[in-house]
């Protein structure tokens, strides 16, 4: 039996680390590993086939198979990250599985071509220099708290669509050093975060107050910011609370921390997935994970939205639905106000900004643009700061 064959069968013998096989690529390198037998025209195909797959995720063959490894889900893995004792099967079995995987990684381009009756060009890829497969593996399984496996390893801000927590590929990339003003308010939310993420006690937070000021940009920034420390986040709407339950049951178990991120919330009579939330947040027995929390964004007319009639004084239970709304923010162990700046804050932020965006104009016209910005835009705000300086650059580039 020749090499490639060999290493094919070994390829195919997976069962811990089987999910690989279900690669594009992998699946590409399993019929080369059986050009010895192929016609030319089919070996120069095959060849050809298998490095345009692989350059187009990694031109190093060697990374491409350890970042698989490192990334996928198995039984091995999520028993650790669960500290459910592994058998000595399934740690032999992973063993050898990272021996298999290490030798196939070190295939070179060469020993292929040299087996292809063609003697034009024919790309190569790149190979590292052989590392330890299981060193590399055991360090991650060490520190899942923080790496995360599976689609938490790669991505850290997900959405959860069609009841399915799916990551998002492009975030907002805003980090808490791009936010100005506001520290105090901001410093409340991060040292929450932090006790969050050490393990101390952590509240769910409510960032309320008028739009514009920063509220949702900070819960963005602080995901950012803490991603290496074991932090994710998923935004569910407002509309889909219903489906609380499916995240709790996808990351009860999971090593890392995740924030259940609820953009503009209003709490209204009579919404179908008020009941939800208020037993999310009163940590029931059904609801309660440790290594989740909730932060909510208001803008402060949203906060307690009340139809007209209740506002009119023919509800007899007026008082009741009021308090009842208003014990749900409350359940909120952490609520953080965001009011619109003054005028002495706005122009602090503008002339950050400006500074951060590199405008060169005097600050007296500076300041006198900007409030004149923010009058036609119906008042002061970090946003509109930050709008106002957007248009300054660009029409400096025009």
């Amino acid at each position: 039996m020749n090499r490639l064959d060999n290493l094919n069968i070994k390829l195919h013998s997976l069962v811990i680390l089987r999910n690989l096989l279900s690669n594009d690529v992998i699946k590409k390198l399993s019929e080369l590993l059986t050009i010895k037998d192929k016609s030319p025209i089919e070996q120069v195909s095959c060849y050809s086939s298998f490095v345009n797959h692989l350059f187009n995720e990694n031109i190093n063959l060697s990374d491409y198979i350890l970042d698989l490894i490192l990334d996928d889900e198995n039984i091995f893995i999520m028993r650790q990250a669960q500290r459910i004792e592994i058998d000595d099967n399934i740690k032999e079995c992973i063993i050898n599985e990272l021996k298999i995987l290490e030798e196939i990684s070190q295939l070179t381009s060469k020993e292929v071509k040299n087996l292809i009756k063609y003697d034009s060009y024919l790309p190569s890829w790149k190979n590292s220099k052989r590392t330890d497969f299981y060193s590399i593996y055991m360090e991650k399984v060490e520190n899942l708290s923080t790496l995360g496996y599976g689609i938490y390893s790669k991505h850290h801000i997900f959405s959860l669509t069609d009841n399915k927590i799916s990551p998002i590929l492009n975030p907002d990339n805003i980090r808490l050093s791009d936010l100005f003003g506001y520290n105090k308010e901001r410093k409340a939310v991060v040292d929450n975060t932090l006790s969050f993420l050490s393990g101390k006690p952590a509240a769910n937070v409510l960032l309320y107050g008028d739009s514009g000021t920063g509220k949702s940009s900070t819960v963005k920034a602080i995901a950012n910011e803490f991603k290496e420390k074991g932090l994710r986040l998923i935004e569910i709407s407002r509309d889909n609370l219903q489906a609380i339950p499916i995240v709790i049951d996808e990351i009860s178990k999971n090593p890392l921390k995740f924030i259940l991120f609820i953009d503009d919330i209003s709490f209204q009579k009579n919404n179908k997935e008020f009941g939800v939330l208020k037993s999310l947040l009163e940590g029931s027995a059904s609801s309660k994970s440790p290594n989740l929390l909730v932060y909510a964004t208001s803008n402060r007319k949203h906060l307690i939205k009340e139809n007209f009639s209740e506002r009119d004084g023919d509800d007899i239970h007026i008082n009741e639905t009021i308090q009842e709304t208003v014990s749900l923010s409350e359940r909120f162990g952490l609520s953080v106000y965001f009011s619109r700046p003054n005028k002495e804050e706005y122009l602090m932020i503008v002339n950050r900004l400006a500074k951060q965006y590199k405008i060169d104009i005097k600050d007296q016209e500076l300041n006198y643009e900007a409030e004149r910005y923010a009058l036609l835009r119906n008042g002061r705000s970090p946003r509109i700061a930050r709008q106002f300086i957007e248009n300054l650059k660009g029409k400096a580039l025009n």
